[in-house]
């Protein structure tokens, strides 16, 4: 029996800690029974109080204990944590479940909502009017743009205006013949500088405006007055009444590079791509054509790329859009009045959104999705719509007559329009830079609704 014992405790020792602990609890775990408490996770000090001196209150109900003394043992019995009706306990209190993730984890910046971008304020009416005498009241014609030095340009009869954004101050440039205007288009050089006039008499002019000289005359392209301009860096397209399209290389000679041929009758509208690789032309006949300038060549009439008969009336109204680089906006005429977008790449009609009347100018936002176009009867009011919703944000009203001409500052916020009433407008759509917002504070302008061009 003793080497029994022997043999047992020899046994024991030669475990490791590791598993001898195991097989120990686990020993221990068989011997437990649910009626036999568990010594650890008793409080013999309570147990022992409620056994003897807890109980005394119920014992001897002749006691008289008053409302006040029974909340204030109450409450002391809580703060002590007295209020156990249990005296045995037969198993541990669970752990305290301690959360992995924080509430002040999720409340933290990196975490927080974004908050919701504050709707622009966008005033209803112009910031300034000026007049614009002798406009010609064509549909048809290019009479209005805005260079990349703030400068805008804008034809009245046979003069060319330059209006300086940056100071308001105006001048002339140039009053053409009577046999050679009025001027039916104008279109500013990516540089700023130059600008490009075109002539009822088919010719077109290139212009120093900082010498104010003309650098030289475009002729023998058109047979009739040229309608659109559009540059392409060194190129400068133009469009005419004859319907045809031609590029320019003005820094050569012989400057007509490339025709294109489709249109039937005049050319009024004409955009080159942000890419400049794209050209969207519309015209009086109701098409709209999109060429593609790697497939021009100089020898012959260029094949156009689409060829889409979607509207019903003349096609003016062109804008590329600036964050798709393949997206087109198209305006129709009276009897159309639809705006239409376009996939150049496949030629396919994405959406058509009837205006109610008809559109003369279009222009996209550079800031956010949102599109503007200028109007005729019966409004004469410029619409500014959420893209692609295409839901009315406001309306801008206080032309009395169509508004035939749209131009963007270069930032992007401004725009200027010029109607059939004889007046030049500016309106503050596209919201306002912050570096403006200071100048405005510090400079103050009084009486500068009050300008005039004349």
């Amino acid at each position: 029996m003793d080497a029994e014992l022997l043999n047992s405790s020899n046994k024991m020792q030669s475990r490791s800690p590791l598993q001898e602990r195991v097989s120990q609890r686990k020993r221990y775990r068989e011997n437990l029974d649910r009626f036999i408490p568990n010594r650890s996770a008793m409080d013999f000090d309570y147990a022992d109080f409620m056994l003897t001196e807890g109980r005394k209150g119920k014992e001897n109900p002749a006691v008289a204990c008053s409302p006040s003394r029974e909340a204030y043992h109450k409450r002391l019995a809580e703060a002590l944590n007295m209020n156990r009706s249990r005296i045995l306990a037969f198993k541990n209190k669970p752990a305290t479940v301690i959360d992995p993730f924080p509430k002040e984890f999720f409340s933290s910046s990196v975490h927080q909502t974004k908050p919701a971008k504050p709707q622009r304020y966008i005033p209803k009416s112009s910031e300034r009017t000026l007049d614009a005498p002798d406009i010609q009241d064509n549909f048809y014609l290019n009479l209005l743009d805005w260079g990349s030095a703030n400068v805008l340009a804008i034809a009245l009869d046979n003069t060319v205006f330059l209006y300086n954004a940056s100071n308001a101050s105006a001048s002339e440039l140039v009053t053409v013949d009577d046999e050679d205007g009025p001027v039916t288009s104008v279109s500013w050089a990516p540089d700023g500088q130059h600008i490009a006039i075109g002539l009822n008499n088919s010719h077109v002019q290139i212009w120093d405006t900082t010498a104010i000289q003309q650098l030289r005359r475009l002729t023998c392209g058109h047979r009739s007055r040229v309608d659109s301009l559009a540059w392409n860096g060194q190129i400068l397209t133009t469009g005419g009444m004859d319907g045809k399209i031609i590029n320019n290389d003005v820094t050569v000679r012989e400057h007509i590079v490339q025709t294109y041929r489709g249109h039937q009758q005049d050319v009024c509208g004409l955009k080159w791509s942000p890419s400049g690789r794209q050209l969207a032309s519309g015209g009086n006949d109701n098409l709209l054509f999109i060429w593609d300038r790697h497939m021009a060549s100089s020898n012959s009439a260029t094949q156009w790329l689409h060829r889409l008969e979607d509207h019903t009336a003349a096609v003016k109204a062109l804008a590329w859009c600036p964050f798709q680089g393949n997206l087109l906006a198209s305006g129709g005429g009276g009897g159309d009045r639809c705006i239409k977008f376009w996939n150049t790449h496949t030629g396919a009609c994405l959406n058509s959104v009837d205006t109610g009347s008809q559109v003369c100018a279009l222009l996209w936002s550079k800031q956010e999705r949102e599109l503007l176009s200028s109007h005729g009867l019966t409004q004469n009011q410029l619409t500014l719509w959420k893209y692609p919703s295409m839901t009315k944000m406001t309306e801008l009203t206080g032309h009395t007559s169509r508004v035939l001409f749209m131009a963007q500052s270069p930032d992007g916020y401004r725009v200027a329009s010029a109607a059939a009433d004889e007046t030049l407008r500016f309106w503050n759509v596209f919201g306002t830079p912050e570096v403006a917002k200071h100048v405005r504070k510090t400079i103050s302008e009084p009486f500068a609704h009050l300008s005039r061009i004349r």
